[in-house]
């Protein structure tokens, strides 16, 4: 199974649609986000990528499995960061996704690897290096909203 890991930032008028700005960003607005815990499944591949809002426009209304980490304000001045990191075993290709959002880039990289390293200290599979996708934004004047999210699979209802 191939995991993509996407990631968005927005503005809005509330911090409603900042984080639906956000979702636009990372190309997953027009479908149903269902949230899953942290496991990856045997077999999986990782992927780094941005998807573009295209992709969800031709799955409008569809839902789409996610690890999702997010966080908006609208405190000027005041940033927000999200991220999720991940960890696989080489052989069987599973691993462990945790999501972790906070004030700055440096919090948010310390609480993923403190989740993972706890997470992975008492499961007996050989667990490779800690991977990150974070991404912040300043609030300026109007809310803000950053988001990081793992997607599975898009299905029909």
């Amino acid at each position: 199974m191939k995991i993509t890991v996407t990631w968005g930032i927005g503005t809005g008028s509330t911090k409603l649609s900042a984080f639906d700005r956000a979702l636009w960003d990372a190309g997953i607005a027009n479908l149903n986000l269902i949230p899953l815990s942290s496991i990856i499944p045997p077999g999986s591949e990782i992927e780094v990528k941005k998807l573009e809002p295209t992709d969800s426009s031709k799955n409008f209304g569809k839902r789409v499995y996610v690890v999702l980490s997010c966080l908006s304000t609208e405190k000027v001045e005041k940033s927000v960061f999200a991220g999720v990191g991940w960890v696989m075993n080489r052989k069987s290709q599973k691993g462990l996704f945790v999501e972790h959002h906070g004030n700055s880039e440096e919090e948010v990289r310390k609480l993923i690897a403190d989740s993972l390293t706890d997470m992975v200290e008492y499961r007996k599979d050989e667990y490779g290096q800690i991977e990150y996708k974070i991404c912040g934004i300043e609030c300026k004047n109007k809310p803000v909203a950053a988001l990081v999210c793992a997607v599975y699979q898009i299905e029909p209802w």
